[in-house]
């Protein structure tokens, strides 16, 4: 069995609206429990995702400035992430 597996990001961000766009009024309590864990994990995971992204983009300025600039946009999803905890 596979522990990691590999989609689209466009992929990931439709499952996530599909998933946010589901009535739970509409079932019971162990499938909302469950709701909640997939769509924690797949938010989590997109946040990776993009914090992963904004780490590249540090990587790749092409100047000192664009650098600096990419570093505070960085540590600003850092934080966000952070504070989601």
């Amino acid at each position: 069995m596979y522990d990691n597996v590999k989609i689209p990001l466009v992929l990931l961000v439709q499952a996530i609206y599909v998933l946010e766009s589901i009535d739970l009024s509409l079932y019971d309590r162990s499938f909302r429990y469950d709701y909640h864990n997939v769509l924690f994990a797949l938010n989590k995971r997109k946040e990776a995702i993009e914090l992963r992204d904004a780490y590249a983009n540090i990587i790749r300025a092409k100047d000192d400035g664009s650098r600096h600039f990419a570093r505070m946009r960085y540590l600003e999803q850092k934080r966000a992430i952070k504070e989601d905890f």
